[in-house]
């Protein structure tokens, strides 16, 4: 049942979900079932309809639009692997590099990787130690986040981690617009511009969920990101 509603739900998005890949949604819903039930690590809902919408469709909402090519993605403050696990899914020739600060989280997201053979890796790293590395920093196509921080604080987090021409996803609610207001001062700092906001519908639900689309245009100065917890302190 589980497969055959995230496929015709994903089908009416304008999203075809192959039965393989129907097959790893079910495994990895199975695995995050399992330990949450030992570890918090999100809300599952127990309608199959509510999971298949919440927790995955609504991750993978931004590929029913133009979504561009990128050979590397990372996914910052990635949880129990929203939305990365269902992007790295739905796109198999993309590498994700999934950050979380919680080593519990990122033992459970190595293992979802390694059962479903994913073309992903999982780093117990703070994004701010993360853009601290030379071998990530500025070293990503997209970097996309769900439910991490508001927009000015998400935009140190995620804008030092992409390389110039790359983008910043950040998936957002009905407060978007007066986000991105003060964000401004942000992404002027951190190199990035505003490329457009994408509606993510998915059918029959009527709640008001977006995307933002940031386009890095300059190169992030070296003092970005500021040590840890001084993004969310001091929000630029």
């Amino acid at each position: 049942m589980f497969t055959t509603l995230l496929m015709h739900r994903a089908a009416a998005m304008g999203i075809p979900v192959s039965g393989e890949q129907a097959e790893q949604f079910d495994i990895y819903h199975e695995m995050l079932v399992a330990a949450n039930a030992r570890m918090n690590l999100t809300r599952v809902p127990d309608d199959p309809a509510e999971a298949v919408d919440r927790n995955y469709l609504d991750c993978v909402a931004p590929l029913a639009g133009g979504f561009p090519a990128a050979a590397t993605a990372v996914d910052v403050g990635s949880g129990a692997g929203f939305p990365g696990i269902p992007l790295a899914i739905m796109l198999p020739g993309t590498r994700f590099t999934l950050i979380d600060a919680l080593s519990k989280r990122v033992d459970f997201l190595r293992s979802v990787i390694e059962c479903l053979g994913l073309n992903a890796e999982a780093l117990h790293l703070r994004a701010e130690d993360a853009a601290r590395q030379s071998t990530l920093r500025e070293s990503f196509d997209l970097a996309v986040a769900r439910a991490v921080a508001p927009m000015n604080v998400l935009c140190e987090y995620l804008l030092p981690l992409v390389k110039v021409g790359g983008h910043m996803l950040a998936l957002k609610g009905p407060g978007l617009d007066e986000e991105l207001k003060g964000a401004d001062n942000a992404l002027s700092l951190l190199g990035g511009e505003i490329e457009g906001v994408q509606p993510l519908a998915i059918p029959g639900r009527d709640w008001d969920h977006r995307a933002a689309w940031i386009k890095k245009t300059a190169p992030t100065p070296e003092k970005y990101p500021r040590r840890a917890g001084a993004a969310e302190k001091r929000p630029l």
